[in-house]
């Protein structure tokens, strides 16, 4: 099965009515994804243009339809209030959509959700899709296809460009989870290798890096135990030190954080480490047969 994000999850949109929740929203609903309400202040009891029945609270989706996950598209500004409503109305999956979240407030509510066990994608993430059961997140339904690869990455571009490759090797994803490319984030690779492990249609997990941060530096321990096989690439390989390299988070402030370096963690620990996007078609095959 998937992980996390599955079939039987009850999502909701906060900023539902809002030009980019509206979008979403029929997505979601075009797509058949489990999406059972939305949040907008002053808007409850009314539905969207697709049927979505609207709330004032988030406390009163969760009681009302037993949702579980919310996917967070409001004003970077307003962010921080929306995710602490998120946790105390009892939403336990956030992805934050929403960019330019001020990193002050995102230390506020990620230390919060930490101490409530709620996990976090974003801020900046292209979200969580599991193919064929549940899409949290911007990541086209159509050009994923359902299969028993899971997928780690920080950017949802470079996402799209292994999907296209696993295609040519007549493979698909059992979820695509984006941590987001902001310098601090909350859910981490190192969680999502465990919860691949476990899973029983997952046979091999692709890690997608880049320079900047310690989270695959992090995870790389936990590849030695893991009873599958762990394909890594790192973009940015030429990224001089002090370079941001596209997201906030992709700033080298050491040696530790280059591409080379983590490529040579993640390998010494028993990844598959390429060098180029085109040999992960090879190294999936080597690795998972």
């Amino acid at each position: 099965m998937a992980i996390l994000a599955h079939e039987k999850s009850r999502i909701i949109i906060q900023g539902l009515t809002g030009k980019v929740g509206r979008i979403f929203s029929q997505r979601m609903t075009e797509n058949k994804t489990p999406l059972v309400g939305g949040v907008t202040p002053g808007r409850g009891g009314t539905t969207d243009d697709f049927g979505v029945p609207v709330f004032n609270l988030v406390e009163e989706a969760c009681r009302s339809t037993g949702a579980d996950w919310s996917f967070i598209c409001v004003p970077p500004l307003a962010v921080r209030d929306a995710v602490i409503e998120a946790i105390d109305g009892g939403i336990k999956y956030i992805v934050i959509y929403s960019e330019g979240v001020p990193v002050q407030d995102a230390v506020v509510f990620l230390h919060y959700a930490a101490q409530k066990n709620v996990l976090i994608f974003g801020p900046n993430s292209a979200g969580v899709y599991s193919p064929g059961k549940a899409s949290v997140g911007d990541l086209n339904e159509y050009l994923i296809s359902p299969g028993n690869v899971g997928i780690i990455s920080k950017s949802g571009t470079l996402t799209y460009e292994v999907v296209d490759l696993l295609k040519s090797i007549n493979l698909g994803a059992t979820t695509v989870a984006c941590l987001g490319g902001d310098p601090l984030v909350g859910c981490d690779y190192l969680t999502l290798l465990k919860e691949f492990d476990k899973d029983d249609e997952t046979k091999l997990i692709i890690i997608l890096g880049e320079p900047g941060g310690d989270l695959e530096i992090k995870a790389a321990p936990y590849i030695k135990e893991m009873s599958k096989p762990v394909v890594a690439y790192i973009i940015g390989q030429n990224a001089p030190e002090g370079k941001k390299m596209g997201h906030a988070g992709a700033l080298v402030s050491n040696k530790e954080e280059t591409a080379e370096s983590k490529k040579a963690i993640l390998a010494a620990a028993g990844a598959h480490v390429v060098s180029t996007l085109t040999q992960i078609p090879k190294a999936v095959k080597q690795a998972m047969y």
